[in-house]
């Protein structure tokens, strides 16, 4: 199997009718965070199909030249692939993975991209490791660099682990991208829920009057609505 093959098994079932909601839904015009990105309207189930059926008998080479592909859906099949490999991988070939999916961030370049790679890639291999290249992502200039950095605690927040998660998210409280607000307040969220909602309270009234009205209001989504506005309104 090689990328040419995958991006012809891919075009199968694209749709033009898809493609044009997908191009407003993810922000495709002059000036928007995916200005000029390409989509052919495969829906994202069929992806993951395609992705499953294909994922062993490509090499990562074939799949690194899907992800530079100018097509959303190429990119977001090779990632899917990756998380496919990763997972099936012994540790000489996820720290390959690894450093492959960071070499080409550029590319992994809208939310849903990361939100499908980053918690299964880059926090499945820093896992049980030193955490400094998250905290790089963390201060990069690139948006979506930031929200693989939160997004990668996922993994840890799952494993019952909400440090790093805190600590990016201090990192971010000054950030301008409102897809940075939801992804740190999501995450926030998930902290409280999977690992402890007393440490999550803990940050929230250290920082809630401080940090961006998006990322509060998805950090304390699941509260009682008591509680919700009292935080709103700033009276905690």
């Amino acid at each position: 199997m090689t990328a040419a093959r995958l991006s012809k098994e891919l075009r199968k079932y694209a749709d033009s009718n898809k493609a044009k909601i997908l191009q407003k839904f993810f922000k495709t015009g002059p000036g928007e965070y995916a200005e000029e990105d390409i989509f052919i309207g495969a829906q994202v189930p069929l992806i993951r199909k395609i992705a499953a059926r294909y994922y062993r008998g490509l090499a990562l080479e074939q799949i690194l030249k899907l992800i530079k592909s100018p097509v959303h859906e190429e990119r977001l099949l090779s990632l899917a692939i990756l998380v496919l490999k990763y997972r099936e991988a012994g540790e000489r070939e996820r720290k390959n993975i690894y450093h492959a999916y960071l070499a080409n961030t550029k590319y992994i370049n809208n939310w849903d991209l990361v939100d499908l790679s980053a918690e299964h890639i880059a926090g499945g291999y820093l896992a049980g490791k030193n955490k400094t290249p998250l905290y790089k992502l963390a201060e990069s200039g690139s948006l979506w660099e930031r929200r693989i950095a939160i997004i990668a605690t996922f993994h840890f927040i799952k494993n019952k682990n909400a440090r790093e998660t805190f600590k990016i998210c201090r990192m971010l409280l000054a950030d301008k991208e409102d897809l940075i607000h939801k992804a740190a307040g999501w995450m926030l969220r998930e902290a409280g829920k999977r690992v402890s909602t007393a440490a999550e309270e803990r940050f929230l009234k250290k920082y809630y009057k401080t940090m961006p009205r998006t990322m509060l209001r998805y950090a304390i989504e699941r509260f009682p609505e008591k509680k919700r506005q009292n935080y709103l309104k700033g009276k905690i």
